[in-house]
Formats: C-alpha cells, sequence, structure tokens
C-alpha cells in the first residue's frame, strides 16, 4: 500500500523528525525488539535524517513490531508511513515516515545485512528513558 505526500506541507523540522523517531524506537521496545538504534544520517543523506534499526526474533514479531511503530505513531499525531515493504514475509520489513526510516529485520537478516555497521561513524541518537545522548560516533564494537 502507498501514499502521496502533498508538495504543499512544509518539511518538518529535525527536532520534530527526532520526536517521532524516538516514539518509534519506544514503540518498538514496547513490543521487545532486540537492539534498537536511531542513527543520524542527515548528513550523508538526502533523502532521511534517521534510520531507525531493530530487530524481533521471528516474522511473526518482526509484524507486531513494525505494525506497532505505525500505529504509536499515526496515533501520537505524527506522520503517516509514505511507504512500506516486506509484509510478504516479515524478515525485514521497511516503514518510511519521510523524516525518518524504520528497519525492523529478523535478527539472523539483521545480521547479515549489518546496516548499523555500514553507518557506523554516524552519530546514535539517544531514545531510551534511562539512556544518556550519546553525541560521539559509535564504535564498530557495539554489535
Amino acid at each position: 500500500m502507498s501514499q502521496t505526500v502533498d508538495a504543499s506541507d512544509p518539511a518538518p523540522e529535525a527536532d520534530e523528525i527526532a520526536h517521532w523517531a524516538i516514539l518509534a524506537a519506544r514503540a518498538a521496545d514496547d513490543k521487545l525488539a532486540v537492539n534498537t538504534l536511531l542513527i543520524d544520517v542527515a548528513d550523508v543523506l538526502a533523502i532521511t535524517d534517521i534510520f531507525l534499526i531493530t530487530a524481533g526474533s521471528n516474522p511473526r514479531q518482526v509484524r507486531a513490531i513494525a505494525n506497532n511503530i505505525e500505529e504509536e505513531v499515526v496515533r501520537a499525531g505524527g506522520p503517516k508511513p509514505l511507504r512500506r515493504e516486506g509484509h510478504d514475509t516479515f524478515e525485514w520489513v521497511l516503514v518510511d515516515f519521510g523524516g525518518f526510516i524504520c528497519h525492523v529485520f529478523v535478527e539472523e537478516h539483521r545480521a547479515y545485512y549489518e546496516l548499523e555497521r555500514l553507518w557506523g561513524d554516524r552519530p546514535r541518537i539517544a531514545w531510551a528513558l534511562d539512556e544518556s545522548a550519546d553525541d560521539h560516533p559509535a564504535s564498530d564494537e557495539e554489535e
């Protein structure tokens, strides 16, 4: 299912995008997602500002995580997804909110593709209530 964006809508501010991405990370955590990361890619990608990368142990959990992210962001008045991919197998679901993109993997696929390693030099965004902000790029030793 695909949606179009009204070009007359103003682009969301960086703080607003971060707010919705943090809400999405917490929604993933509510469904017991594993090792959820928010990565700031705004300075190196034109298509989005933040990647959310997380995993579930099986396709059923991946579906629950992706659905909860979408439901919680929209319920809170956030953006609706521009597109969704991966709903045929639920092994890697991509939910594109424009300003941030959520990648929800089955753990084995996450380990194989290693997106967080690809973006390892980019800063992480603290999202957990007990997490302190990390203004420094993450090291390769994290995952």
